[in-house]
């Protein structure tokens, strides 16, 4: 429930490890008490910033028994981006298949082939295996960090828009927990807006 990420994290955030604030909100917090009254008197009580009190209240209150957003039965945690930019699939097919492009989604690898089954790792330790391949339109793969316990799904959909555009969607499932989920986020999210940088205007 709570990734090895967010353990190393919420330690170093706060110099207390997530078991023994496991231990104080379970001693602390009335399981009745709404997500904002738990973030509240957490912040309050021990003077942690909204963001650490949001995450100590969020992945506790998965631990009672409620659905952060981004959880899923068959998918677990997933988040998916998408952003509509001014320039054709072709392009933006072929910038994110370069080796200046990989580098946004994979990182730095000596070889890349369109093939089922391809494996790659890359200089900054993202591992991963091409599943489906749908030229001009789709990717599926499995894909993981190096501090990860377990890989991802990522699927990278290229998608025809109105008046010539194209839409570039971003689907990633099966994620080790929702702390990783909003990392992965502004991950993609920062991917995005560097492929519309280099994509977008003349060719």
């Amino acid at each position: 429930m709570a990734s090895i990420v967010f353990r190393q994290d919420v330690k170093d955030a706060t110099g207390v490890s997530w078991e023994e604030w496991i231990a104080r909100l379970e001693w602390d917090i009335d399981p009745m008490w709404s997500h904002e009254q738990m973030k509240n008197h957490i912040c309050e009580t021990w003077r942690l910033t909204d963001e650490w009190g949001e995450w100590l209240a969020v992945l506790y209150g998965q631990r009672l028994g409620r659905t952060p957003v981004g959880v899923t039965k068959d998918a677990g945690v997933q988040i998916g981006v998408r952003r509509t930019l001014a320039a054709s699939k072709e392009r933006i097919w072929n910038f994110m298949l370069s080796s200046g492009g990989r580098k946004l989604w994979i990182g730095s690898v000596p070889e890349f082939r369109l093939e089922k089954g391809f494996e790659f790792t890359s200089a900054e330790g993202v591992t991963g295996k091409l599943t489906v391949i749908e030229p001009l339109r789709k990717l599926r793969m499995t894909w993981k960090r190096p501090e990860w316990e377990r890989p991802s799904r990522l699927q990278l959909y290229v998608l025809p828009a109105s008046q010539g555009k194209t839409t570039v969607a971003i689907h990633q499932e099966m994620l080790d927990d929702v702390y990783i989920r909003e990392l992965m986020r502004r991950h993609w999210e920062e991917a995005l807006r560097r492929i519309q940088q280099e994509t977008e205007g003349a060719p």
